[in-house]
């Protein structure tokens, strides 16, 4: 499958490395969506299918959190104990409208985790967390489209 995204990109390699970026694994999917738009691939449903994949992906992690248990959250994620400290305080700091920003990388995914964790309302993590993407989506793809425009 990854091997598929490297030499065949297209909607449903994007989804799922989107989908994965946005969860606890150490990968990025900028890169793809770039190289989509480069082959020519039309942007809004490019960056609409990177969105909801990664949307969905954060979605996981906010339900892994609600549901999960710290057992889950500490020995299948190996979140430590000192990285849920450092998040809960982060997240007691900046609130729930941090959630916005659970595509930056290293501190987004704890944040989706963290506000399962808290149990943030679903509508108001759902509307923070997908503008939040498709808004680093957009400018992403402005930037790529613009370069080479």
């Amino acid at each position: 499958m990854l091997h598929d995204c490297f030499n065949q990109p297209g909607y449903s390699s994007l989804f799922i490395m989107s989908f994965l970026a946005s969860t606890l694994v150490p990968i990025g999917s900028e890169w793809l969506l770039v190289l989509m738009l480069v082959k020519g691939y039309p942007p809004v449903a490019t960056i609409l299918t990177a969105t909801a994949g990664n949307y969905l992906g954060a979605l996981t992690t906010y339900l892994v959190g609600i549901y999960g248990g710290h057992w889950l959250i500490e020995r299948v994620f190996r979140v430590s104990a000192e990285q849920q400290e450092q998040a809960h305080r982060y997240y007691q700091r900046y609130g729930i409208f941090s959630l916005f920003f659970s595509w930056v990388p290293v501190i987004g995914d704890p944040l989706c985790l963290v506000g399962g964790l808290m149990g943030v309302n679903f509508w108001l993590f759902s509307a923070l967390v997908a503008s939040g993407k498709l808004v680093r989506y957009a400018i992403t793809a402005w930037i790529t489209l613009g370069a080479i425009g």
